[in-house]
């Protein structure tokens, strides 16, 4: 398997596209199109707070990704880090792809001096939580969202 782990690039939106089309679909989202371009344009953008996007190719066809930001904590002096999306493909699911793209927003992590990296998963990603179960450490906290507001 020759597996590579790249920045995103402009050539890559059709590819990527599909691959977060994919992704939101496994969690059962739909999003407008206004998003998907927005989101492209934060990935590619270059403001140090904007989602920032690696991809995992293997034989010249995208296989994988993962989003991630940086932002302030107000329990630390440096930043931290969200993973706030991963997929790989269901064909090439079992080879390393997660994982791989998971240890490198590590090293982007640390070569940023960032040592906290965290990410969420619903509790029924039973396939992802075996990976997140070997390479990170889960807590204890629970999750909670604001209820949509009631626009009048």
């Amino acid at each position: 398997m020759s597996l590579t782990i790249r920045p995103l690039t402009h050539g890559d939106e059709a590819e990527w596209r599909s691959l977060w089309r994919a992704y939101l679909a496994f969690y059962q989202t739909e999003l407008p199109g206004e998003i998907y371009a927005s989101t492209w344009a934060r990935l590619l953008g270059d403001f140090h707070y904007d989602v920032r996007g690696l991809v995992a190719e293997l034989d010249g066809r995208l296989v994988g990704l993962v989003h991630y930001l940086f932002h302030r904590h107000g329990w630390k002096t440096e930043e931290v880090v969200y993973l706030q999306d991963l997929f790989a493909d269901p064909a090439v699911r079992g080879r390393g792809v997660g994982r791989v793209l998971i240890e490198a927003v590590y090293t982007a992590a640390d070569e940023a001096g960032c040592p906290s990296v965290y990410w969420l998963t619903e509790e029924t990603n039973y396939a992802g939580r075996m990976l997140y179960d070997r390479i990170g450490t889960r807590t204890p906290f629970i999750r909670y969202d604001r209820p949509s507001p009631k626009l009048s």
